[in-house]
This record gives structure tokens, C-alpha cells and sequence, in this order.
């Protein structure tokens, strides 16, 4: 299992953390920062998720006037770890 630690912008949360598996299985989802319950509840939502499958539910999310969200950044995270992870920690 792979844990990787994405900074966010644009969003409350500074940083996301998170597990994927050998088959692309998210697990573990922290968000550090962010409206807690909302970002519990993402965690706890697409725990177990294949990420592409998570990339199409969360993608393009906004949050109020904000071009990105804490789910649409779990997205680009995602998707940047599936394409060769060039802004995780």
C-alpha cells in the first residue's frame, strides 16, 4: 500500500493524506484542515473506491465562489498519483 500526502490549494484544507493499493483502491483519506465533518465524511465515502472511479464522481466539484473544493482536489491528488505523481510530498 502506497501512502501518499498531497498540499492542496485554493481550499481551507493545507494537505490531503491517503492510501492506494496495488489496484487502485483508495483507503484512509485524512484531510488536514477544512470543515471536519465534511471532510470525515469524503474519507469515509470513497474508502474502498477504485480512485478513477473517484475521479469521475469528484472532478470539477467547486465550494461556493472557489474554482476547486476539498473533493475536487482528492480528485486532481488522484490523478496526478495515477499519471506520475509530480506534486506529492
Amino acid at each position: 500500500m502506497k501512502q501518499i500526502t498531497y498540499p492542496t490549494w485554493g481550499t481551507c484544507s493545507k494537505f490531503i493524506n491517503f492510501e492506494l493499493d496495488e489496484d487502485h483502491r483508495l483507503h484512509n483519506v485524512q484531510f488536514l484542515g477544512g470543515c471536519d465533518g465534511n471532510t470525515k465524511g469524503i474519507g469515509l465515502l470513497v474508502e474502498g473506491m477504485y480512485a478513477e472511479d473517484v475521479i469521475k464522481k469528484l472532478r470539477g466539484v467547486t465550494c461556493g465562489y472557489k474554482r476547486t473544493s476539498c473533493p475536487d482536489q482528492l480528485a486532481q491528488a488522484l490523478e496526478k498519483e495515477l499519471n506520475g505523481n509530480p506534486e506529492a510530498l
